[in-house]
Parts: C-alpha cells; structure tokens; sequence
C-alpha cells in the first residue's frame, strides 16, 4: 500500500473519472480496498465511470498526506478544528431527538411567525409565464389546487422541476439533460437488538460499551449492506433503553423499482438480520424490533446527462423570481449544513435583491469546508 501512494504521488493520472481522483490520492491498493467496492455499491457503477465532481465534493482535500497531518497535530495538541478536512471533523452539533427535531422546531417558529406549511401536497405542473414562474399545480387530499406566488424556492428533484414546467417550455436540449439525470434510490432497515458483538477497543466510556462509531462503512462485496449507524451514538435520548439495547440502522442503496426496493418489509428485514449475522456483528435471535424506510432520489448521480448540468444551470438562471436550493434542488450530493446553506444564501438574495445565483449554486463547490460560515 506505501509503496503504491508513493507511485501515484509521482504518476499522476488525469482525473478525468472518479477512479483516477481516488488514486492519485490514495494509491491503487489503497483504493481497491476501501473505495472501489464500497463506490459501486452506492452508484451502482464502476468509479471509471462516474465523475471526478462527486470525488471533490465529498473527499475534498482528504489524502494520505492530509491524514497524517492530521494524526501528528493530534499528538502534539495542535489541532485547529477551522483547519480541518471535512472527512476529518470529529465534533459538531446534533439534535437531541435526531435531525428530524430541527425541522420540526423550524416549522414551529415558522408558524408563531405567520406562515402557512402545507403537507401532502404533490407538484404536478410549474405554470410558466415568459421567463417568469406563476404558480404550481398540485395534487392534494381535497383534490387539484393551484398555488400563486410572487417567488418560488425549490428543493424538489430538479430532474422534475424541469419536466414539470408548462406554459414556457425548455428547450429540447434542457429537456433531455434534464431525463437523463441520473439518481440512487436508498432503503434503510432500522433493527433494535440486545448487543452488538463488534468489540470496544478505541473508547472504553462509551454508553452501554458499544463501540463509538456513528457510522461504520461495509466494504465487503459479499454483502449488498453499505453501511452500519448506530443511533446510540449519534444521541442516547433516541434510544429508551441506551444502556441496555443498540438501535442501528442498516442502509442499502438501490434503485426505485429493482428487486430489493420492492421487497416486503418483512422479507427485507429477514434479508438485512441475515447479512449482520453473516458478518458476525450479531447473533442469531438478537433483533428485538425493526423498521423499514424507502427514500426516493436520495442520491443525486454523477455521471450520464450530468456532464451538461451546466445548461441546466444557465437555463434556470433566466428565471429572476426562481430558486434552487437543497441536495435535489441543486443535483448536488450535499450534506445537511450545506443543503440549508444553499437556503440561507437564497434568503440573503431574496432581502437584498440580488439577482446573481452565483454563491447559491457555489456553495460546497470550493475546497474549504463552510460549517464556520453557515454558523454552525
């Protein structure tokens, strides 16, 4: 593996792939063993064949070289926590109830200020006018409504925006960039068991002497698992019994439609119990509860139409009362903090009157990270 990082320090290959991004700064072996799998189980493609963006966008500055500066500033105490690689961050905030408490508080604060949040309301149409959107047609419990509006935000797969759009048609070009974007689909299967039997060797105070990962990623290609939480760690106070029980969460990426998306949730927790097993991180008859939950377009994709996104871009730039923000608004595989960065740039432009989409489109486009900028 050394001897194959510094083979790549000094050939470098042209990152024109996902696959060379990851070599160039890990090293082949390095790569096959870590990477490679684990990529193709996300995407469902080979890392030759998807973009080199999705690589900087979530690896960003993360090397070998990066990681032992990191490990030696730890030892000598002189970690800056602004300096540090995003794959490398350690501490940051989390809800006490999970991420789902955030959006709750907001809705509430929301309401106390006047406005109106309306669910189960599915867009079927964007009502165009010129350049100019007008109103959306949806589908709602009472039936067909349409909604008016002076300025419309969306975070809806742009994939749908820009098929949904009547009145002033996209071009045939916009169009087919626009069928061709590319999504992974996600299905999640909470289990509840006694123990895990992964064994604690890194953090001995860790609550119920589990092991102090929120994430564990499975790189294994003998299994369809790509990856382990463990809500325990994440916060205690979502789990009744932390000291006794492991809530974890086993996530499989597929596609909407495919064999496994349209298992039974019984079929599929019998499936996912099985894996876990096969790996040894529980015993037979340890699953005291279970849940299932299907994500559509949780992932936007990186390769296919996604090369002309551009277009897109300049396309929906023409529309002055139009925002796209979030990971499926902006087709960009985006963590939480910068998906409500993509938010809070667009209010910015809304009170000041800015009409460049620039820093809305920008953000996590550049190498450093923005959890300091967003305020967090």
């Amino acid at each position: 593996a050394g001897f194959s990082y510094l083979w790549a320090c000094v050939f470098k290959k042209p990152e024109t792939n996902l696959e060379n991004f990851y070599i160039n700064r890990f090293g082949k072996v390095l790569y096959s063993m870590f990477f490679e799998g684990y990529t193709e189980k996300l995407w469902g493609r080979h890392p030759s064949e998807i973009s080199a963006d999705w690589g900087s966008q979530r690896v960003k500055g993360l090397s070998i070289t990066a990681l032992l500066k990191d490990m030696f500033k730890k030892v000598f105490g002189t970690k800056n926590k602004g300096e540090v690689e995003t794959s490398l961050i350690e501490q940051f905030w989390y809800p006490k109830y999970g991420p789902g408490q955030l959006w709750e508080t907001a809705a509430e604060k929301v309401k106390e200020l006047g406005g109106k949040i309306l669910t189960g309301c599915q867009v079927k149409k964007i009502m165009c006018e010129g350049r100019k959107v007008t109103s959306v047609v949806c589908d709602t419990a009472e039936g067909e409504k349409t909604f008016t509006g002076d300025i419309f935000i969306s975070s809806m797969p742009v994939k749908d925006l820009i098929l949904g759009m009547d009145g002033t048609k996209p071009c045939d070009t916009v169009i087919k960039i626009a069928e061709g974007l590319p999504y992974r689909d996600f299905v999640t299967v909470g289990l509840l068991v006694n123990k895990l039997n992964l064994k604690n060797e890194t953090n001995k105070t860790t609550l119920g002497n589990i092991v102090p990962d929120c994430w564990i990623y499975v790189q294994d290609k003998g299994v369809k698992l790509g990856r382990i939480q463990i809500f325990n760690n994440w916060s205690p106070y979502m789990v009744e019994k932390p000291e006794d029980t492991v809530w974890i969460g086993l996530e499989y990426f597929c596609a909407e439609g495919d064999d496994f998306w349209n298992m039974s949730e019984e079929d599929c927790v019998k499936f996912a119990t099985a894996e876990l097993v096969k790996m040894g991180v529980i015993s037979e008859n340890e699953v005291l509860d279970s849940h299932r939950e299907k994500v559509k377009k949780a992932y936007p994709a990186y390769f296919d139409t996604y090369k002309h996104f551009d277009t897109m871009i300049k396309f929906l730039d023409t529309f002055p009362n139009l925002y796209c923000v979030g990971r499926n608004g902006q087709h960009r595989y985006n963590n939480m903090d910068h998906s409500m960065l993509t938010a809070m740039e667009t209010a910015e432009a809304i009170k000041t009157g800015k009409k460049s989409r620039k820093d809305i489109w920008n953000v996590n486009t550049e190498k450093e990270y923005h959890e300091e900028k967003s305020g967090n």
